[in-house]
């Protein structure tokens, strides 16, 4: 006397898969881990450095990498407009945009806009990092 033909042993089968019901004996292997590789960005000041893949004959990015240079020696712009948060929480407003310390981002100037990166936030000024040099930031409270 036959029970399961071999069609209803594969459905019995399917069924339990699909139900959970039945279950793989191989152990689960953990993934290998593997260092995270960050990609850098480094504008061409000329074309002999680089040029733009896309629109090889473009001026832009010497454009850009000019302007960028440019304003970094010129921090006088940059204003420090206030402190807020808690002592062990300060937060810094410089040309309106706030930042706490390890914050970057792109503040707007009268020359245009600078990337910067708070690095320490004191009691009456602030350390920030444009470029790769360092400048602190004094408060003062006339507008």
């Amino acid at each position: 006397m036959k029970i399961f033909g071999k069609n209803a042993m594969a459905v019995m089968l399917s069924m339990g898969y699909a139900t959970g019901l039945v279950v793989n004996a191989a152990p689960a292997t953990q993934p290998k881990t593997t260092n995270v590789i960050s990609s850098v960005f480094i504008l061409p000041s000329n074309p002999k450095e680089g040029r733009d893949p896309f629109f090889p004959d473009s001026m832009r990015p010497y454009e850009m990498a000019t302007a960028a240079n440019s304003r970094v020696a010129d921090i006088s712009s940059l204003k420090v407009r206030g402190f807020s948060g808690s002592l062990d929480q300060r937060l810094v407003i410089i040309n309106n945009h706030t930042f706490a310390v390890g914050d970057e981002g792109d503040v707007n100037t009268a020359v245009g806009r600078i990337h910067l990166r708070c690095v320490e936030i004191k009691t009456n000024s602030v350390v920030v990092e444009i470029g790769g040099q360092r400048h602190e930031l004094s408060y003062s409270n006339q507008p």
